[in-house]
C-alpha cells in the first residue's frame, strides 16, 4: 500500500527535471516553434483598438401593439361564420329528409317558418335587414374610434417618453438629434 504513494511522488518529481533545459542549449536557439524577438515587438506597440459601432447611425422604429379585450364584441363577432346563410334546426341532411318525407302541397304545417304569423315573418326580415346592413357599419365606425384613440395614447406615450429621456441628458439633451427634433 506504501508502494502508490512512493510511486506518485516519483513520477511527479521526474516531470518539472525533464522540462529544464541542460547547461548545453543555448537560450536564443531556432527549437523554438515561435520568433522571441518578434513578440517583444509586438508587445512593445501600442494596441490600435476600433470600437465598433462608432460610425453607426442611430436607428429607431415605432411599433405599437394593441393589447386585446377579452370580451369585444368585434372578437365575438370573428369567431362566428355568418357567410353561409341560416342551417335549418338538426342541420342540412334533416332538412332534407324532412322536405323528402313532408311535401309542402300536402303537410303545409310541417314546414319551415310554418309556425310565425305573418307579423312575426315581417319582425324577423326587418331584424335580419338590419343586422346585415347597419350591424356592420357601426361595428366598423366603433373598432376605428378605438384604435384612433389607441393610437394617440401610443404618440404621446413616445413624446413623454423621449422628453423625459431628453430632461436626463447632460444640458437638456443639446446635441442630441431625436431631442432637437420635434416628432410627429
Amino acid at each position: 500500500m506504501r508502494l502508490i504513494p512512493l510511486l506518485f511522488t516519483a513520477i511527479l518529481a521526474a516531470a518539472p527535471a525533464a522540462a529544464q533545459s541542460s547547461p548545453q542549449q543555448d537560450s536564443s536557439s531556432s527549437d523554438l516553434p515561435v520568433s522571441l524577438d518578434k513578440i517583444k515587438e509586438g508587445l512593445a506597440q501600442t494596441p490600435s483598438l476600433r470600437l465598433r459601432g462608432l460610425d453607426d447611425v442611430p436607428n429607431f422604429k415605432v411599433e405599437i401593439h394593441e393589447r386585446q379585450k377579452p370580451f369585444a364584441l368585434e372578437e365575438l363577432l370573428k369567431g362566428a361564420d355568418l357567410k353561409p346563410g341560416p342551417i335549418p334546426a338538426g342541420g342540412l341532411y334533416a332538412y332534407e329528409q324532412q322536405r323528402q318525407f313532408w311535401h309542402t302541397a300536402d303537410n303545409p304545417l310541417v314546414q319551415p317558418y310554418a309556425a310565425f304569423s305573418g307579423p312575426q315573418l315581417l319582425t324577423i326580415l326587418i331584424e335580419n335587414i338590419v343586422g346585415k346592413y347597419l350591424a356592420g357599419k357601426a361595428l366598423n365606425a366603433v373598432s376605428s374610434a378605438e384604435r384612433a384613440h389607441a393610437e394617440a395614447q401610443a404618440r404621446d406615450e413616445v413624446h413623454h417618453a423621449v422628453a423625459e429621456y431628453c430632461s436626463a441628458q447632460p444640458y437638456g439633451g443639446r446635441g442630441i438629434e431625436i431631442c432637437s427634433t420635434p416628432i410627429q
